[in-house]
């Protein structure tokens, strides 16, 4: 476990460069003092990113020893606050499953970790633990800390049990997809069309860009990323609240 986290703290703070392409990315939805939730915070590098930008976050993470390495970074920044627990779409316990040596692949989803593991990209990866976790809501989070301008929720396939527990519209998010288990990211698609007018865009792998300049509908997006195929890896799917609505 100490190994897959210093792995991931290597690859999420290890890489200073990103630091600037980061800030260019999110000062399109974060201005200083906004709220921003961090969801599936891991080992906290979106923290840092967002801090940098101004804002106040609330880091939501259920991996006992990814909470650790965030007390550890963020516990005494009174910018941030940090929430031990999972988030899904009813408030309760529910069981993640790990591999220690891996610990960014955490999943509340049995079947994603199926469909995923079917992939070359995570031939490796076995989910050998689990252990039981907290879950809240984002409409528990809003009702307690305010609404944030933005939110990422990176939650390994239970992206849309995520926004199940939000009853209205962020003004921005991203949720990641992975190509391997498409169907998950569609029904998060889905959920955000339900929620609100959305626009979309995309940013591949930790490039930290956007690929396009005009936003796309949710059809259009849909189709885009049905078009990638089975191993084009992952990246993260930015949704915004179009204006007037």
């Amino acid at each position: 476990r100490g190994i897959g986290i210093a792995r991931s703290l290597a690859i999420y703070h290890g890489q200073p460069w990103k630091r600037r392409r980061a800030r260019a990315l999110y000062s399109r939805f974060i201005r200083p003092g906004d709220l921003c939730f961090d969801i599936g915070a891991h080992v906290g590098d979106r923290v840092g990113y967002f801090l940098a930008l101004g804002a106040n976050v609330v880091a939501v993470e259920p991996q006992p020893a990814a909470m650790a390495v965030l007390r550890r970074l963020y516990g005494r920044n009174p910018r941030v606050t940090l929430v031990e627990a999972a988030v899904g779409a009813s408030p309760g316990e529910a069981t993640l499953h790990l591999d220690p040596g891996n610990p960014t692949v955490a999943t509340l989803s049995e079947s994603w970790a199926r469909e995923v593991g079917r992939s070359r990209s995570f031939a490796r990866v076995r989910w050998r633990q689990r252990i039981p976790v907290a879950v809240t809501t984002l409409d528990a989070l809003v009702a307690r800390h305010g609404m944030p301008a933005f939110a990422k929720i990176d939650v390994e396939g239970f992206e849309t049990a995520v926004l199940e527990g939000l009853s209205q519209p962020l003004p921005a998010l991203s949720v990641e997809y992975v190509t391997a288990a498409l169907p998950a990211t569609l029904a998060a698609l889905d959920r955000l069309q339900a929620l609100g007018n959305y626009g979309f865009n995309r940013s591949e792998g930790e490039r930290l860009r956007l690929l396009h300049d005009r936003w796309r509908s949710a059809a259009e997006m849909a189709a885009e990323l049905e078009r990638l195929g089975v191993d084009a890896g992952s990246g993260d799917l930015y949704a915004r609240v179009q204006a007037g609505a």
